[in-house]
């Protein structure tokens, strides 16, 4: 699945840190960002965007992710519409754990991401 018309960036290309003016903004389920997820990145699953948008500084350096890239293209898709520039993370979390970049998880278990 391509979105031409989505500006997107491979894991490789990320900044080193994230902070309040560059975010990374995973829109994966609450289940998938329980069990893996970037140490300094914004969880708002993506049913939930449209709603909680609000919470993103609109002048914020914004990079989205999810497990592959799908959704998060999708997400770009409409915060562009809505006046926020973003960028697809080609690869997504799939691809962030094979770059060996490093993982959180919500519980006990080791980080990681199916």
């Amino acid at each position: 699945m391509t979105f031409p018309h989505v500006d997107s960036v491979s894991v490789a290309d990320l900044p080193a840190d994230f902070s309040d003016s560059v975010v990374l903004l995973d829109v994966r389920e609450a289940d998938e960002w329980e069990l893996g997820h970037a140490p300094s990145a914004v969880h708002i699953p993506m049913g939930d965007v449209p709603a909680r948008f609000g919470e993103i500084d609109p002048d914020a350096q914004l990079y989205v992710i999810c497990r592959q890239g799908g959704r998060s293209a999708r997400v770009v898709e409409y915060l562009q519409q809505v006046g926020y520039e973003s960028v697809n993370v080609r690869g997504g979390m799939v691809a962030w754990q094979k770059a060996g970049l490093p993982l959180v998880s919500d519980g006990s278990a080791e980080a990681k991401i199916y």
